[in-house]
C-alpha cells in the first residue's frame, strides 16, 4: 500500500523546474511508514565502491618528478606567525602517504568487498607543468594502481581532475579564468585516455566544479584564492563547462568505440527546504539549487543553457554561451555523477545561494529532485558520507549513523521513488587532508595515524557496517525484524497510567441539607429558606462527579488494570499523622472502589518524585528530603496509614514510581533503597496476610545500546550505564543486597585518577538482608532506547563523569519532542533483566510517547504502541520471560500533555484513534493469527471488598430468602382461602 500510494505521487518528467514538485510530494507522504526504516535490497548488479582524491590521499609531493599544484601552493602560504611551528602536518605533503603505499589501499578495498573504486589523478604529477610532455613516473604509478585493481575485479572509476590544478598553469594563464584552459584539459584528458582508457570503464571529468569556480575564483576560499568576485566565479564556471564538453566530445568520437566507456561530470550539491511551505518559499528553495546544482546540471542534461532563475537574478554577471555551444554542451554526460555530504552541505555553501530557506541533508529527495528535473537519468554516487572529529579514532559511531541514513535514503529513492540509481560511492576509503578543514575532521573507513611513520591502515567500526551492507546488497528483512503473531496468556494485566488522578472534591448538592423554594412567578430561581434543615444522609462515593466521568473514560479502554500515584505531599501535609486529609483519603477509598466495582484492578503507587519539592511533604523537603534519614521512617509510616486506610481496595501496590537516578544523589538513593525495603517488610508482616496484595518498587529503565556493535569499547560503556542506570537501584533489590560491582569499581578509578569525590555508601550485613528480596514482581517504565559510546564526539552529549558519549541513530523514528522511537529495546530490556534477576515476574508498568496534538499525528502512537506491544509478545513467546503486564502512558492529555489516549479541549475528552487501537490489542489479547491457538480464559471478577459482608454470610442469606418466601407464600394461601369461605358463606 505504501508503495502504491507513493509511485501514485511520481510526476511526469521532463521540462526544467519539474522538481519543484518534491516538496509537496514529500509532505504528503503517509506517515509514520514513510519514515520508518525500508528493509530491503538494493537492484541486483548494485555498484558499491569506496573513494578517495589525489591530493588529500596520495602525499608524495616531492617524489617522482610531481609538480606543485594549487593546492600545494595554497597549503604553504603562512598560517602561523613567522619562526612558530606549525600546528601539525602542513596541507597534503605527506597525507595518508597512498604513493607509497598502493597496495596497501588496494587491501583496504579487498576487505570491504567493493565492486569499484572511484580515485583521480594528479594533474601535475602526470603533466608537472600542467602541458607535455607527461611524466613517466606518474604514468608508471597509476599504471600499477590501475593492473592492481583489475587482478582484482575491481572497477576503477577515475576523475581526470579533482581541484588539483598544475600551479604552471595559473601562473602562467591565471587558471580557469582564462580559455585556454579548456584545450589544455583536453590534451590532458587524451593523455590520460590514451595511456588508461583501456583499463577504465567509467571516467569523471571533473570534481564539483560549483567549489573550483565558487571559491577558487570568486570568493577566493580556495585555491588558487583568487577573490574575482561574482563576475570571475561564473566566467570560471564557463570555462569548467567547455572544458568538460570538450573532452566528453574527446571520448566519445575517438575513444568510445575501442574503450567501451562512459563519461560524465561529478556534480555536488546540498538539499534545500522552505521555511514554511509557501509557494513563494518553494520557488527560492528551486533557485537555491538551480544556482549551485543546475548551473551546471541544465547546460549539460537538459539544453546547453543556465537556469533560467540565474540568467534573471544575474543579468550581466552571467556570461552567455553561442547556439552552437549550447549544442556543443547539451547531452554530454553518460551518466549523473552526485556528490553529496559534508563538502559541501553546511560548509561551502554561500549563504545568500540558500535564498532565506533551511539547508537540510536529505539525499534521498535530492534524489527525487534530480529524477524529476532531468528526465530520469541514471544516477551514480559517486561521493556520499558525513565526518567524525580529527580526535576520533575507530569507533566511528557517527559516521556509521550518517552512513546508513544515506544508503537507506538512496534504497527508498529506488524502491519507493523510482529514481534509477545504479551505484554507490561512500568517501572516503581512508582517512586523508579535508580541503579547507585540514585534519580537525576524519571521513576515512579506515583509519590513518598522520603522526606515524609506516601510515598503516586501521579499520574503524564503519569499515565492518559498510562490508556487511555490500556483503548483503542492503538491509534485507530479518526475522527479528518481522512482526509476530501470537496472544498473551490468561490474567495478562492490560493498562493505562496516570500519574496523579483528578482530584475534584467538591461535594455533590445532594449533601446540602438546606431548604429551597422555587420561585415559579418572578424571578424563577431557588430561594433559600433560612433556618429550615433537612436531615442529613451519609456521603456516598457516587457524590464525587470527577470519579464517575473518570471510570466511565476507563471503561472504554477495556483495561484491566490503572495505575495511578497518591500524592503522599497532600495526605500528610505536615509528613506525620499529626494532620491528615480525610477528605483527599476518602476521595482515594472511593475511586479504588468505584474502579473493582467495574472490574478494573487498581495499581497505586505510594509516591512518585515530581519537580515541586519532589512531591514530598514540605517539611520532609526543607530538611534534606532523601538525603535525610528521618524521610524514610517518615514514609513507613505514611505507607502503614495507606495500607491501613486503602489496603481493603488496594492489591497492587507501588512503593515508589520512576525514582529519577539523574537527580539522585548515592546518599539520597541509599536511603530510597533502605525506606523501600522496610515499607514491603511492613505490608509482609502485617498487611499481607490479611489484604492478600503483592507489593514491588517501579523502576525507569531506557535500554542503552552500543553506538558500535562491533566495538568491545561501546559495549563496555553500554554495560556501565545500564548499572547506573537500572542496576544501581535494582541490584540490591533483585540481586545480591549490595550496589553492582561494576559501579564501585568505576568510582573507586575516577575518585583515584581524576581527584573527584563520590562516595558509594556501603550496607551493613543486616541491610542487605532487608534490602535484598523486597519484592513480588519487578515493574519498570520504558520509553525509548539510547546509544552510546566511548569516543569523544560531541562535547554538549559528552558525559566526562561516565565518560559516554551519547550518539543519535538519524534513522530511527522520532518523536515530536526528539524521543527515538525504537520498539525492540523494550525486547532487549526484558531478556537483560531476565538474564540478570531470573525468572522474575515482570511488569511494564509505563510505556508511551508524546505525539502532535493533532489527531491526524496520532498515528505515531498507534504505531508505537502496535510495536513495543509486539515485541513485549515476543520477548514473552519466543525468549520466555515471565512478562505478566503492559501498561501505556498516558490516560489523557489533561494530565500528561501530548502523552493521553484521550485528547482534552475546551472541557471535553476525545478519544484519539490510539485508545481505539490499544482496545483492540485488548479484546484480542494480542495478536492472533490464522494458526494461533484459542485461549479460553475464565472470566474474572475483581473482588468488591464491601461485597464481604454477604459473601461471608450465604447460608445465612439463603435461610432468610426462605423464610420469606415461605412467609409471601403463606399470606398467599390464607388470603386465598379466607376468601373461599367468605364467598361460601354468602
Amino acid at each position: 500500500l505504501l508503495l502504491s500510494l507513493l509511485l501514485l505521487g511520481r510526476p511526469a518528467l521532463g521540462a526544467p523546474g519539474q522538481g519543484a514538485g518534491t516538496w509537496s510530494r514529500f509532505v504528503r507522504l503517509p506517515y509514520p511508514q514513510d519514515q520508518l526504516f525500508l528493509h530491503d535490497t538494493f537492484p541486483d548488479g548494485f555498484l558499491w565502491g569506496a573513494g578517495s582524491a589525489a591530493y588529500q590521499t596520495e602525499g608524495g609531493w616531492r617524489q617522482g618528478g610531481k609538480g606543485a599544484s594549487v593546492w600545494d601552493t595554497f597549503a604553504h602560504r603562512p598560517a602561523t606567525p613567522p619562526g612558530a611551528a606549525p600546528p601539525g602536518p602542513v596541507g597534503g605533503d605527506v597525507a595518508s602517504d597512498s604513493y607509497n603505499n598502493l597496495f596497501r589501499d588496494v587491501e583496504g578495498l579487498r576487505r570491504l568487498g567493493v565492486s569499484h573504486y572511484r580515485f583521480s589523478l594528479s594533474w601535475a604529477r602526470l603533466l608537472p607543468n600542467g602541458t607535455a610532455p607527461p611524466n613517466p613516473a606518474g604514468l608508471a604509478h597509476y599504471g600499477r594502481l590501475l593492473a592492481r585493481l583489475r587482478e582484482m575485479g575491481v572497477e576503477p572509476v577515475v576523475t581526470l581532475y579533482h581541484w588539483d590544478l598544475p600551479q604552471a598553469l595559473q601562473d602562467t594563464f591565471g587558471g580557469w579564468a582564462s580559455p585556454v584552459l579548456p584545450q589544455l584539459f583536453r590534451d590532458y584528458a587524451e593523455l590520460c585516455f590514451r595511456h588508461f582508457g583501456g583499463q577504465v570503464r567509467y571516467w569523471l571529468t571533473m570534481d564539483n566544479p560549483y567549489v573550483v569556480a565558487w571559491h577558487g575564483y570568486g570568493t577566493g576560499r580556495l585555491p588558487p584564492g583568487v577573490r574575482g568576485g561574482p563576475r570571475l566565479g561564473y566566467l570560471a564556471a564557463h570555462h569548467l563547462l567547455q572544458a568538460h564538453a570538450k573532452v566528453w566530445h574527446l571520448y566519445n568520437d575517438h575513444f568510445r568505440p575501442a574503450q567501451r566507456g562512459k563519461v560524465s561530470i561529478a556534480l555536488s550539491s546540498h538539499w534545500i527546504k522552505p521555511q514554511r511551505m509557501t509557494e513563494k518559499n518553494i520557488k527560492e528553495c528551486q533557485k537555491s539549487l538551480d544556482f549551485v546544482l543546475g548551473w551546471f546540471a541544465k547546460p549539460i542534461f537538459i539544453d546547453g543553457d543556465y537556469p533560467e532563475s540565474m540568467r534573471s537574478n544575474l543579468s550581466s554577471l552571467l556570461p552567455e554561451f553561442s547556439e552552437a555551444e549550447k549544442k556543443y554542451i547539451k547531452g554530454t554526460a553518460d551518466f549523473f555523477a552526485l556528490s553529496f555530504g559534508a563538502t559541501l552541505s553546511f560548509q561551502l555553501l554561500d549563504s545568500h545561494m540558500k535564498f532565506q530557506q533551511l539547508e537540510s541533508i536529505s539525499l534521498r529527495q535530492l534524489l527525487y529532485w534530480i529524477n524529476s528535473e532531468y528526465n530520469n537519468p541514471q544516477i551514480f554516487i559517486v561521493e556520499n558520507s558525513w565526518f567524525v572529529s580529527g580526535t576520533t579514532k575507530r569507533d566511528d559511531a557517527k559516521y556509521i549513523y550518517y552512513l546508513k541514513k544515506f544508503i537507506m535514503e538512496t534504497l527508498k529513492a529506488i524502491r519507493y521513488d523510482g529514481v534509477n540509481v545504479f551505484g554507490y560511492t561512500v568517501w572516503s576509503l581512508l582517512d586523508g587532508f579535508e580541503w579547507h578543514r585540514g585534519y580537525s575532521i576524519r571521513r576515512g573507513l579506515f583509519y590513518v595515524d598522520f603522526q606515524s611513520h609506516d601510515k598503516k591502515l586501521m579499520p574503524k567500526s564503519s569499515v565492518l557496517f559498510y562490508e556487511k551492507v555490500i556483503e548483503k546488497n542492503g538491509f534485507p528483512p530479518l526475522p527479528e525484524n518481522q512482526p509476530t503473531e501470537g496472544i498473551f496468556p490468561c490474567g495478562f494485566a492490560w493498562g493505562i497510567v496516570d500519574n496523579y488522578i483528578q482530584v475534584d472534591t467538591t461535594p455533590a448538592q445532594f449533601l446540602d441539607s438546606s431548604v429551597y423554594v422555587w420561585d415559579v412567578h418572578q424571578t424563577k430561581k431557588l430561594i433559600k429558606v433560612d433556618g429550615v434543615y433537612a436531615s442529613k444522609r451519609k456521603r456516598h462515593c457516587v457524590d464525587f462527579a470527577a470519579i464517575r466521568l473518570q471510570i466511565s473514560l476507563l471503561q472504554e479502554m477495556h483495561v484491566t488494570h490503572f495505575h495511578f500515584s497518591l500524592k503522599w505531599s497532600l495526605i500528610l501535609p505536615l509528613g506525620n499523622l499529626s494532620l491528615i486529609n480525610h477528605t483527599l483519603v476518602h476521595y482515594y477509598q472511593c475511586f479504588a472502589s468505584e474502579l473493582l466495582r467495574v472490574n478494573i484492578t487498581p495499581v497505586v503507587a505510594l509516591w512518585q518524585p515530581m519537580v515541586e519539592n519532589q512531591e514530598l511533604p514540605v517539611s520532609l523537603a526543607k530538611y534534606g528530603a532523601w538525603e535525610n534519614t528521618e524521610t524514610v521512617q517518615a514514609f513507613v509510616e505514611y505507607a502503614r496509614f495507606c495500607f491501613t486506610s486503602l489496603g481493603d481496595h488496594v492489591k497492587f501496590w507501588i512503593t515508589m514510581n520512576e525514582p529519577s537516578v539523574k537527580n539522585l544523589t548515592y546518599t539520597a538513593g541509599h536511603n530510597l533503597l533502605k525506606a523501600h525495603a522496610k515499607v514491603w517488610h511492613l505490608y509482609d508482616k502485617e498487611f499481607r496476610r490479611s489484604q492478600k496484595g503483592k507489593i514491588s518498587i517501579a523502576l525507569q529503565a531506557d535500554w542503552v545500546e552500543p553506538a558500535c556493535p562491533f566495538s568491545r569499547n561501546d559495549q563496555e560503556v553500554a554495560d556501565r550505564i545500564l548499572e547506573f542506570d537500572i542496576g544501581w537501584l535494582a541490584e540490591p533489590i533483585f540481586g545480591n543486597g549490595d550496589y553492582p560491582e561494576v559501579m564501585r569499581a568505576w568510582l573507586h578509578r575516577i575518585n583515584s585518577v581524576d581527584l573527584y569525590n563520590f562516595h558509594l555508601p556501603y550496607f551493613s550485613e543486616d541491610e542487605k538482608k532487608l534490602i535484598q528480596g523486597s519484592f513480588d514482581f519487578f515493574a519498570l517504565s520504558h520509553y525509548t532506547t539510547t546509544l552510546v559510546g566511548s569516543e569523544k564526539e560531541d562535547a554538549v552529549k559528552y558525559d566526562h563523569y561516565l565518560e559516554v558519549q551519547m550518539i543519535n541513530d538519524i534513522t530511527w523514528l522520532h518523536s515530536p519532542s526528539r524521543v527515538a522511537v525504537v520498539p525492540w529495546g523494550l525486547r532487549k530490556l526484558l531478556k537483560w533483566v531476565k538474564s540478570k534477576y531470573g525468572d522474575v515476574p515482570i511488569y511494564v508498568m509505563a510505556n508511551g510517547i508524546d505525539d502532535d496534538q493533532n489527531v491526524v499525528h496520532d498515528k505515531l502512537r498507534v504505531y508505537y504502541i502496535q510495536n513495543y506491544i509486539n515485541e513485549a509478545l515476543k520477548a514473552h513467546t519466543l525468549d520466555n520471560v515471565n512478562l505478566q503486564g503492559y501498561f501505556v502512558y498516558s490516560f489523557n492529555d489533561k494530565t500528561a500533555p501530548k502523552f493521553g489516549l484521550y485528547s482534552y479541549v475546551a472541557n471535553q475528552y476525545e478519544q484519539k484513534p490510539s485508545l481505539k487501537h490499544y482496545r483492540e490489542i485488548i479484546d484480542n489479547n494480542g495478536f492472533p493469527g490464522p494458526e494461533t491457538p484459542g485461549l479460553l480464559c475464565p472470566e474474572e471478577v475483581v473482588s468488591c471488598p464491601d461485597c464481604h459482608f454477604f459473601r461471608t454470610r450465604k447460608s445465612l442469606l439463603a435461610f432468610i430468602s426462605f423464610i420469606f418466601v415461605a412467609f409471601i407464600v403463606t399470606i398467599f394461601f390464607i388470603t386465598y382461602y379466607s376468601k373461599r369461605v367468605e364467598r361460601r358463606y354468602k
